[in-house]
């Protein structure tokens, strides 16, 4: 284990506790702590200011007064539609500290995906960019507070219907608001909406045990620790982002380094600047940086820590990152509805390849987890068998925001259902297949997209791969394939049909090859094959 320092409460723990004893109930508490701590350091690193613990304590004070003040309530529902700035950790403390639930929305989501999510959960705050109000302005004509801020935290000039973030919480500077009940581990935190790729999107109640949950693994697996530097590449207003950037950088006194959107030359300078050590996001942010001019002129010696969530990772992308930067690229797994962590390849043991599908594992179960694979009937089943993988643990929240079915649904038990799809070896290691929905039936042969995706992801042209089931008259379904290439290289659809031809039964490789610019992705790295599908 690296000399680093470690907070008092993982002084007796080894680098993987098979128990997982939190040492606080509630975020907002190790926040606090945190805070208080770090009241002279710099705790957040934006573009162009530092601000240290002790100003983002001020800052989230006065952010719950003001709330307070215009009749914001404990249980109050606020949404947050921002980049990775600033504003989204004062908002969220602020929340908190007026006794609220923080609800986060894609900065991409449009009039009708906003009023969704705001009367959804019967908002009474809306907080949105102020270049975006103009479009989602109408969605929130009945919330009570409405506030703008400009991208990185200065002074605007907010819309008449609108009040200013920044002015706001220079008006109530040194106020506190009364003091709302502290939270239970039990109480709801935040709500963060699942993407709705299978139907319209639900806002996974995260509770604050959950968030201190998730929060807690990372130190404990990985050794992240005060000294650490964590880079901001996963969306904030994604699961990942909220519970393995923010919530972590909140519990363990990480600095976090912010740059608003995800762009590969401002991350690849921030990391060399401020010495980063400690990256989590989606395999497509990954490959956006090694194909960026600049990267390998980039000084990355200070990464100690780069993992992937959200999306399966091609082994071949693994072994490229690993040879460009000396640093594994760590696979781990989660959902929205386990508050991101579940699965992960500890730092001090490489990853398994499975020797029959060449699919990378995406690790061992983490501490206080269990996971399962179960059969149709609901049934564990044997090492090797393909199943659902079923998921039990204190990062699993307890439902959806008033949706009482769904709930019971994915949930039976507390229990939750995933819908993916995968494996477990005999070694206790497991394996990502795909989700259930994504499978190819052509000829009467199951075809998983996951496979013929990492097989073109050997082919030294292709940067990234989706790979979907189509109507076929004779076969039912055939496999049609859709990549984007490598800056300066080309490959011909009949080149990419025949690599996969050689290296896969006849029944799997694609029968077409289209080349895009760029695969359509959710803001948090994951392609939409739904959207290839229909297009």
């Amino acid at each position: 284990m690296p000399d680093v320092a470690r907070p008092p409460w993982l002084a007796s723990y080894g680098s993987r506790p098979r128990e997982l004893v939190l040492p606080v109930d509630d975020m907002l508490t190790a926040a606090q702590a945190t805070l208080d701590a770090a009241a002279q350091r710099p705790l957040l690193r934006c573009p162009d200011r530092a601000i240290t613990g002790g100003e983002l304590a001020g800052d989230s004070d006065a952010f719950a007064a003001a709330l307070a003040a215009r009749g914001f309530r404990p249980g109050d529902r606020l949404v947050a539609q921002l980049q990775n700035i600033a504003p989204f950790v004062v908002a969220l403390l602020g929340t908190w500290k007026a006794g609220g639930i923080f609800v986060t929305a894609n900065p991409m989501y449009r009039e009708r995906e906003v009023d969704l999510i705001l009367r959804d959960c019967a908002a009474r705050a809306f907080l949105t960019l102020e270049e975006l109000h103009p479009v989602v302005a109408p969605a929130a004509r009945d919330v009570d507070i409405v506030l703008t801020t400009t991208a990185h935290g200065g002074a605007g000039q907010p819309p008449a219907d609108a009040q200013d973030f920044e002015a706001t919480i220079a008006d109530h500077r040194g106020a506190r608001s009364a003091s709302a009940p502290r939270p239970t581990a039990d109480d709801v935190a935040a709500l963060v909406y699942t993407s709705g790729t299978t139907g319209p999107p639900k806002g996974a109640m995260l509770t604050h045990g959950n968030l201190v949950a998730d929060a807690a693994l990372w130190p404990l697996w990985l050794d992240v620790a005060q000294d650490d530097v964590i880079m901001g590449v996963a969306p904030f207003f994604h699961i990942t982002g909220l519970a393995a950037n923010v919530c972590l950088s909140l519990l363990t006194g990480a600095q976090l380094v912010m740059a608003g959107r995800f762009d590969p030359a401002t991350t690849l300078q921030l990391i060399e600047r401020h010495r980063v050590s400690f990256v989590v996001g989606a395999v497509t942010a990954y490959t956006a940086l090694m194909e960026h001019p600049s990267f390998s002129a980039t000084d990355l010696r200070s990464l100690r820590v780069t993992a992937s969530g959200g999306a399966p990772v091609a082994p071949a992308v693994a072994e490229r990152w690993e040879a460009a930067t000396g640093r594994p690229l760590q696979n781990c797994y989660g959902l929205t509805e386990t508050t991101s962590l579940v699965l992960l390849a500890p730092s001090d043991t490489p990853s398994r390849t499975d020797p029959t599908s060449g699919a990378l594992s995406v690790g061992i179960p983490v501490s206080g987890t269990v996971v399962e694979i179960h059969g149709d009937d609901g049934r564990p089943l044997r090492p090797g068998e393909i199943g659902e993988i079923v998921i039990e643990g204190p990062q699993v929240v307890p439902g959806y925001w008033d949706k009482p079915d769904e709930t019971a649904h994915a949930l039976p038990d507390g229990r939750l259902r995933t819908g993916d799809v995968g494996f477990m070896d005999p070694d206790g290691w497991f394996y990502l297949v795909d989700r259930s929905k994504d499978l190819i039936v052509a000829s009467g042969y199951k075809v998983w997209p996951r496979e013929v995706e990492d097989v073109l992801a050997e082919h030294d042209a292709v940067r990234e791969a989706a790979v979907v089931g189509v109507p076929d008259a004779y076969r039912g379904e055939t496999v049609k394939a859709f990549v984007s290439l490598r800056a300066g290289r080309t490959a011909t659809e009949a080149e990419l049909i025949g690599f996969c031809q050689e290296r896969m039964a006849a029944y799997k490789y694609p029968r077409s090859v289209v080349v895009l610019d760029e695969l359509p992705k959710t803001p948090s790295g994951k392609i939409l094959r739904r959207e290839l599908r229909e297009g």
